[in-house]
């Protein structure tokens, strides 16, 4: 049974009786569950290009939409270290939805991010008892949502081009700039409201299920109470407030890996079972999978994924502890060598993961770049993604600190 047959009936009752993961190790083997379900029509799924409502109530009955969500309210409560993993995991089922559930998990600590502790609290447990997944129309290239006063509330309105989660989120995160000032205002509102407006018109060559096209959002209304971080409207600013490009950023670079990951697995399974020996080379081979150049082309590109890895697990462990201490111990300083730390993992990956999508059919055979293969969507998926903002700068702000000491100040993008 797939989820483009039946959706996710009968998919998701062996969770219903299940007992609930309660390890981080554990939660990897959910993970990995909703991974190989995923798996299966990963590429009829992506072809079909439909909004991914089952998909997304995969997450959500998985208990993976609530990893980060405090056990008082019913979630995991586990550490960024894990969710990374988690991200990683999905995405070698599926990178669409990889991507869906990292930047849900970024937008749900958005709260943690910049607001009060009082508005914390009210976010997280309105999230975490009722499963919601989050979508955010903070794409940073595009004007700024203008943002006017009227009594105690504050009115959103602009357009976005990209919403990555758009459709399928239950909650919205919303940031605009207060009329007249340079004043910027983060709020979490509803989606299902008249005064956001998808246009339905995500098509692009990858990562097609990931719900991102563009939104206009229309006097959307919220009380001052709730604009993040303010106190009697004025921000209470922190350096904590900046590590959700670095947090973001890292969540791109696991996905990445993730989808690298996929593609090797699904083409080393096709050298296993299909592939065809070459039989012309002199040194004549029954078996593919005895092809000496085969298992020097499988051996180079594993081990790029292992180091790209092990790389991005030790970023992700360094930039964890910092999300979880005190907002007020984080320095300038420290925030900017963990940003050049992601940087260097992301760049890592984005070479390497391209190869890998590349290089898998010169191992897996002419045969393999058959439609009904699907090797492509590892590629394409990649590869779009990739061109999130450009690779030269990431490189840059690594040189920077390499030859000159200096960590890059934080932007949209570091």
């Amino acid at each position: 049974m797939t989820i483009t047959d039946a959706g996710t009936t009968g998919l998701t009752d062996r969770w219903r009786e299940a007992a609930r993961p309660e390890t981080s190790l554990e939660w990897l083997d959910r993970a990995q569950e909703v991974a190989d379900i995923l798996a299966v029509d990963a590429v009829e799924r992506d072809r079909a290009n439909k909004t991914p409502h089952a998909e997304v109530q995969l997450l959500k009955d998985s208990g993976l939409v609530t990893l980060l969500g405090p056990r008082a309210y019913g979630g995991a409560g586990e550490t960024w270290d894990t969710a990374y993993k988690v991200i990683r995991t999905v995405a070698r089922g599926d990178g669409s939805i990889g991507q869906v559930l990292g930047y849900h998990y970024l937008w749900a600590w958005a709260a943690r991010l910049v607001a009060t502790e009082e508005q914390i609290a009210a976010v997280e447990e309105l999230y975490t008892s009722n499963a919601f997944v989050f979508g955010g129309a903070v794409n940073p290239r595009d004007s700024d949502l203008v943002i006017r006063e009227d009594g105690d509330e504050l009115v959103f309105s602009g357009r976005k081009s990209f919403s990555t989660g758009g459709q399928i989120s239950d909650l919205t995160v919303l940031e605009g700039v207060l009329e007249g000032t340079d004043t910027h205002i983060f709020a979490i509102v509803p989606t299902a409201q008249d005064g956001i407006v998808f246009a339905d018109d995500w098509d692009s060559l990858g990562q097609r299920l990931t719900e991102s096209g563009s939104v206009e959002i229309r006097d959307v209304r919220v009380p001052w109470a709730a604009a993040a971080g303010f106190v009697d409207r004025v921000f209470q600013p922190l350096t904590y407030n900046t590590l959700n490009v670095p947090a973001i950023q890292l969540v791109f670079a696991n996905f990445y890996l993730g989808i690298a990951q996929g593609a090797l697995e699904t083409a080393s399974a096709y050298t296993r079972t299909t592939t065809r020996p070459w039989p012309y080379g002199g040194d004549d081979k029954q078996h593919a999978t005895d092809e000496w150049y085969l298992l020097a082309g499988y051996g180079e590109l594993a081990s790029r994924l292992w180091a790209d890895e092990a790389l991005l697990d030790a970023v992700g462990a360094e930039i964890s502890a910092v999300l979880h201490a005190p907002r007020e111990e984080l320095t300038a300083r420290r925030r900017g060598e963990i940003a050049v730390r992601v940087a260097a993992g992301k760049l890592r990956i984005v070479d390497d993961g391209l190869t890998v999508a590349t290089k898998v059919y010169e191992l897996t055979g002419a045969r393999a770049s058959a439609s009904s293969v699907g090797l492509d969507i590892f590629w394409r998926n990649l590869r779009t993604h990739s061109l999130h903002d450009p690779i030269a700068y990431k490189k840059r702000e690594v040189g920077d600190y390499v030859l000159r000491n200096e960590v890059p100040e934080p932007t949209w993008y570091t």
